[in-house]
């Protein structure tokens, strides 16, 4: 396979960094990176994201949906229709930070108190997806008619987790940290 090794090498390295924060759980959680205007890699679903490699990732194709699709994430769907309605979007995660997590449970929306939170999130508006039974169905649509309409490229999903893109991979990552750090404040400041 013709990857470029400096871009797996990105990828391993945020995708350990937000493992070892608990964005990702064991088998849960994706990340991916566009290739070309067609075509990006993204995690294989039997994989930890803890120790990605050549081999963990698969080149898919929005084009052409061959059997390699089945080896993928289960959310590759959701990062392909994400490529295909925002030309910006050069890398995609989602993730499953446990404070944004819970904090979206209770609330319609994050407003950040700390320093980083204000000053580069703002409010974050947390998505309901009302039933959770077709939810998988309907994401790969709702999601990047979200980000197409509110502007924005982090969503935060009532207790499905956070989904975010960018150009910048290393940006990406430090937006969900933000995230989960305003909210893990948010949560413990209403302890006190």
């Amino acid at each position: 396979m013709d990857l470029d090794k400096h871009l797996i090498e990105e990828i391993r390295h945020i995708s350990l960094s937000m493992f070892n924060k608990n964005f990702f759980g064991v088998y849960h959680g994706s990340i991916s990176a566009r290739v070309s205007k067609n075509t990006f890699l993204i995690n294989k679903k039997s994989i930890i994201l803890d120790e990605v490699n050549m081999e963990s990732l698969i080149k898919l194709d929005c084009l052409k949906k061959d059997y390699r699709w089945n080896s993928a994430s289960a959310d590759a769907e959701i990062h392909e229709h994400i490529y295909r309605a925002i030309s910006s979007a050069k890398y995609i995660s989602y993730t499953m930070p446990p404070y944004s997590t819970a904090y979206s449970l209770k609330h319609s929306r994050v407003s950040p108190q700390d320093y980083f939170g204000k000053k580069l999130l703002g409010d974050i508006i947390i998505y309901d997806p009302k039933n959770l039974n077709d939810w998988l169905d309907r994401a790969p649509y709702e999601i990047p008619k979200f980000f197409q309409k509110n502007n924005n490229n982090l969503l935060l999903i009532k207790g499905f987790g956070v989904i975010v893109y960018d150009r910048d991979i290393a940006e990406m990552a430090k937006k969900i940290s933000i995230l989960e750090n305003s909210c893990r404040l948010l949560v413990l400041g209403t302890l006190l």
